[in-house]
């Protein structure tokens, strides 16, 4: 963020007055200038002289391509400060300022980028352009280059890891090559909520009565229904002890997007979650990251269990996890959909822009763990490496599990930093299981959840398993077995008679229905894993399983209410003020819908009677 709390300059006499006469001295040196004057004041009209003179232009065409870049960023800037921190981030370097050399700056000479920026006080070390000369070169030089985020249409299957480079610059071992694994998200993520949101209606779900967090039990009872399984699935011994990702984040997903809540320490479906089994997957997706922006069911800053005092002192200073949520939201929205986007990359960008956010107020309540306690400024890359974690938490565990973006990644244990090891501890551990995070591609999905695209059009449900499906109603396996997640879904809506085969059945189909789940689902899934068409008394079974669960509609809690006499019921059920809110069940009864109660009341004390409430 720029530096509010440093004062504008208006003009260069003004910079030049903060200065020392030996500062002054050393600019002077800079200039064509031959002078005997001695005075501070004589010297600074001297350089302000040449300055604002015909001698600008001239002097600025002297530097160098990183210098002129640093002085038109400032230049065009809202505000005319040298942010060394976007620059560095945009252009990859620093401007040369000073003789790195020399130990004491009070020794080194002035540099020409002293002529153009000057500290803003007696002891500020920002660098400042006065506006005086702002005006001056606004008129030849030429605006910096835009701001463009680097995107790739491909990414190679390996990466090339460099050697470890010390904190002292110093190179041990020699180059890996080590995999990358891309994990296409859009289509295996609707399908997964859907299987998930099954076996919670099925009751074998269970959570933390105090975290909410799901138990170990419940997490390895969900990976096996992922359609692509976890990002780790814990087979590479490096790899052993990263713990689910995708299993955990569907339980929080569920409780922070509202389709269900803990009851004791199992988890159950709300009314929500129930209509979302029969819902469009990529409208109750974009419903769940609406929710969870806001949600505080969970801080993903907790999935990092390095970073210590996040329940202790620390907590106070943590900020909104919605502005965080938001500001990654807004800069994936600047994202290209369908490209590949490096993460770090992305970071810089972020910074580059004015985008970053902070993770805590006061980061040194934090710790590291790692042979102790470390403290962030005492690794290198300071307070930044807070935004990078939670960020790559937020983006692989949680919209990468949505399928908002597809995302590339490696094992953590094979990522080395390209410029040294600073986000590695002791022994090069990695600071989270989201390190091996390497880049992310919005999907189209992911745009429908933003709000960059006004609709979407899911891709059709594809199985790698075949099924045949017999004229008798039977269901043979002849092909691949099925998954999990397919499992589940033949449990749900048919009959199983032998190990590969299962039995339509009208009343367990219709009984699944009855329990929230998409018929259409089973429909589609059938279409996909039959080697060949459905069978004409397969499509009239549906046929008829649909006409069925149409003719009758549920519509709510009613009360009711049985009158003294038929001649009273009918009363009440044909005048004018409750005859909309009531109906006759029988002779002597009526049925007022329980959203209708409080008008139906109102209206029968007009008519002159009342209603006791019934408190059994």
């Amino acid at each position: 963020m720029a530096p509010s709390y440093s004062p504008l300059l208006k003009t260069v006499r003004d910079g030049l007055n903060y200065c020392t006469v030996d500062q002054i001295k050393k600019l002077l040196n800079l200039l064509p200038i031959k002078t005997k004057v001695t005075r501070k004041a004589e010297l600074v009209s001297a350089v302000e002289g040449y300055l604002l003179g015909s001698g600008l232009q001239p002097l600025w065409q002297e530097l160098d391509d990183l210098q002129q870049a640093a002085v038109a960023e400032t230049v065009y800037a809202d505000e005319p400060y040298f942010r060394a921190d976007k620059f560095a981030a945009k252009y990859g370097a620093l401007p040369e300022w000073k003789d790195t050399n020399l130990l004491y700056r009070y020794n080194a000479p002035a540099a020409k980028l002293d002529l153009f920026f000057y500290p803003p006080g007696q002891y500020s070390d920002n660098f400042v352009l006065p506006l005086d000369l702002r005006q001056q070169l606004q008129t030849f030089v030429p605006a910096p280059q835009p701001l463009e985020l680097p995107s790739h249409d491909h990414l190679d299957d390996q990466l090339k890891i460099p050697a470890r480079r010390s904190r002292y610059g110093t190179r041990s071992g020699e180059a890996k090559v080590v995999p990358l694994t891309l994990s296409l998200r859009e289509q295996a993520a609707q399908q997964d909520l859907l299987a998930v949101l099954r076996l919670v209606h099925l009751g074998k779900v269970s959570v933390s009565d105090k975290t909410l967090m799901p138990s170990k039990a419940t997490m390895k009872a969900i990976a096996p229904l992922l359609q692509s399984g976890d990002y780790y699935d814990g087979t590479a011994a490096s790899d052993d002890d990263l713990g689910p990702i995708q299993p955990f984040a569907w339980v929080m997903l569920l409780q922070g997007g509202g389709l269900a809540k803990a009851t004791g320490k199992k988890l159950e479906l709300t009314r929500a979650g129930q209509k979302a089994m029969n819902a469009p997957p990529a409208k109750t997706i974009q419903s769940v990251w609406k929710k969870w922006q806001k949600t505080t069911v969970l801080d993903e800053l907790r999935r990092v269990e390095a970073i210590k005092g996040q329940t202790g002192k620390g907590k106070r200073s943590l900020t909104a996890v919605s502005g965080r949520r938001s500001q990654v939201a807004n800069v994936l929205t600047q994202c290209p959909v369908g490209a590949w986007v490096n993460f770090q990359e992305l970071s810089r960008f972020m910074t580059a822009s004015d985008q970053t956010f902070d993770v805590s107020r006061n980061p040194d309540a934090l710790s590291v763990e790692a042979s102790g306690y470390r403290y962030f400024y005492e690794i290198g890359g300071g307070y930044a490496i807070l935004q990078d974690v939670y960020m790559k938490c937020l983006l692989f565990e949680y919209l990468a599990t949505l399928g908002m973006v597809d995302i590339a990644y490696l094992s953590p244990r094979d990522l080395v930093p390209e410029e040294d090891d600073d986000l590695f501890f002791v022994g090069y551990e990695p600071l989270s299981r989201y390190d091996g995070l390497y880049a992310l591609r919005l999907t189209p999905l992911g745009a429908y959840c933003l709000g960059i695209a006004d609709d979407y059009v899911p891709a059709p449900i594809t199985t790698n398993s075949t099924l045949r499906v017999l004229p008798n109603l039977d269901i043979v396996m002849t092909g691949a077995p099925l998954t999990p997640a397919e499992s589940l879904m033949m449990d749900t809506f048919t009959e199983s008679t032998s190990e590969a085969v299962w039995k339509l059945d009208r009343e367990v189909a219709l009984k699944a229905v009855e329990d929230g789940h998409a018929l259409a689902e089973f429909y589609d899934f059938l279409q996909q894993a039959s080697a060949d068409a459905l069978p004409k008394t397969v499509e009239q079974f549906f046929k008829d399983c649909r006409d069925r669960t149409a003719s009758l509609q549920d519509q709510g809690v009613a009360r009711l209410i049985q009158c003294q006499d038929a001649t009273l019921a009918a009363l009440i059920a044909n005048d004018s003020r409750t005859k909309k809110y009531c109906q006759l069940a029988g002779d002597r009864s009526l049925v007022v819908p329980l959203d209708q109660e409080t008008r139906f009341r109102n209206g029968l004390r007009k008519l002159g009677y009342s209603l006791p409430l019934n408190n059994s």
